[in-house]
């Protein structure tokens, strides 16, 4: 199972009517309900399973800046304007911390490509900067290995993937929203082209507007209406450790390790720097969309041939509205992570920092991460559906992103203003010629 969730227990009566569904409730679709209901915007937020019960809650926590594509920093630096004050705008703790973040470098080459995302970053006037070999200790104490080199970004921090999610959905539901679990949607009805309602497991929403932030379900969902979104699924490893004392505060990634410390005293803990990617049937499928990432990545990617060919592949890509839905069948993912890359992980970050040797791994799991081509998520309107918006396909990056992202949603579906240029976020840009 994967870790241990706030729970967020569900609104009893299903409205008959609203002005915009939310589908999904991880922490895109809370923070997108969130910042719907402060501009009094009446919203319900529907959630197959439960509120953050996926990657939501199994990432690693970090809440960054540093080292994002360039088209991702606006959206990180709302996003942590958002973090600082996320207790106070939830009323609860959501375990945000600025801790500052550092990338190790064990080659020259690092350095150079950390030296290259500066240039871009300087725009932004981020307080990244390089730290030379001697002055890592000073940052990040305590490592056995010597560095060629560091980035390091104070600013950034750290909050608790199992706390956030709940805490942002029921300071949307203070706000107004109802909050439904347990509760699929199966489909979009639409009026002359244009949403005019949901169909639930439990009944009709009529709305005017419709939010999908399904995460790893939103390619499904989108193709029983004969929407292409291009996206894929990856298996992240994580585990967490008993409390530990004598480890470093700051967050921190080198090339085959990455570490930050909780809210309890343990760390969350990963082997950086590789993933598996199972191949399944739309992995042909989007073979032209894919191939450019997969070229770039080659070396941090674990393709395997398994079980979930088969499960996808006998999952229905079309289903009426008045049948249960796959979204019913499988109500939470919750994959096996991979013990290969967590006993990787674990071992790399001993021999890195020795305050870590005698650490006891307390719980580990899996989660699937939904990614798109360019590894940018999809933040946009659908044009050939009045009404439709999309917010998915954040390519783990989502949970850092998450409360910009939802604020961008609400101004998008509103009408108002956004201070971040939707532009790189546009479905549009997936267009096959």
């Amino acid at each position: 199972m994967g870790p241990r969730v706030d729970a967020v227990l569900s609104d009893e009566a299903l409205p008959a009517r609203t002005s915009v569904v939310v589908i999904g409730g991880g922490i895109i679709g809370v923070s997108t309900a969130l910042f719907l209901a402060e501009k009094g915007i009446p919203v319900v937020l529907c959630e197959k399973g439960r509120i953050g019960a996926e990657q939501s809650s199994r990432n690693w926590g970090w809440t960054r800046v540093m080292g994002r594509d360039p088209k991702e920093i606006p959206l990180g630096l709302e996003s942590l304007k958002l973090w600082r004050r996320m207790n106070e705008i939830t009323g609860a703790e959501t375990g945000f911390r600025q801790c500052g973040i550092v990338y190790t470098c064990d080659t020259a080459k690092e350095v150079a490509d950390y030296e290259a995302w500066l240039e871009h970053a300087r725009a932004f006037q981020l307080d990244s900067r390089l730290l030379a070999p001697d002055e890592i200790e000073g940052v990040l104490p305590g490592a056995a290995r010597k560095f060629a080199g560091a980035l390091h970004t104070p600013s950034d921090g750290r909050a608790e993937p199992a706390k956030a999610a709940p805490a942002i959905a029921e300071a949307a539901r203070a706000r107004g929203a109802v909050i439904l679990t347990a509760c699929a949607v199966r489909g979009i009805e639409t009026k002359a082209g244009a949403v005019c309602g949901v169909v639930t497991e439990r009944g009709s929403i009529g709305c005017d507007s419709v939010v999908l932030a399904g995460g790893a379900w939103s390619r499904l969902f989108c193709g029983n209406m004969d929407l292409n979104l291009p996206t894929l699924k990856i298996l992240g490893s994580v585990m967490r450790t008993e409390p530990l004392a004598g480890a470093p505060e700051v967050s921190a990634g080198g090339s085959d390790y990455a570490f930050r410390k909780r809210l309890d005293g343990g760390y969350t803990v990963v082997r950086r720097n590789a993933s598996v990617a199972e191949i399944v049937p739309d992995s042909f499928r989007l073979m032209p969309d894919f191939m450019p990432a997969l070229v770039r990545q080659w070396k941090e990617l674990r393709l395997r041939v398994g079980g979930r060919f088969m499960t996808e592949w006998n999952v229905p890509k079309s289903w009426a509205m008045d049948q249960p839905s796959p979204f019913e069948q499988v109500r939470v993912l919750d994959p096996a992570p991979n013990g290969r890359l967590i006993e990787q992980g674990r071992d790399n970050l001993a021999r890195a920092f020795p305050a870590f040797a005698n650490m006891r791994v307390a719980e580990s799991w899996g989660g699937l991460i939904d990614v798109t081509p360019d590894g940018v998520p999809v933040i946009s309107p659908v044009a050939a559906m009045p009404g439709f918006f999309l917010a998915t396909g954040f390519s783990g990056h989502g949970f850092g992103i998450g409360p910009g992202a939802g604020k961008m949603m609400a101004d998008m579906v509103a009408g108002d203003p956004s201070v971040i240029d939707p532009t790189p976020y546009r479905f549009a840009r997936f267009a096959r010629m």
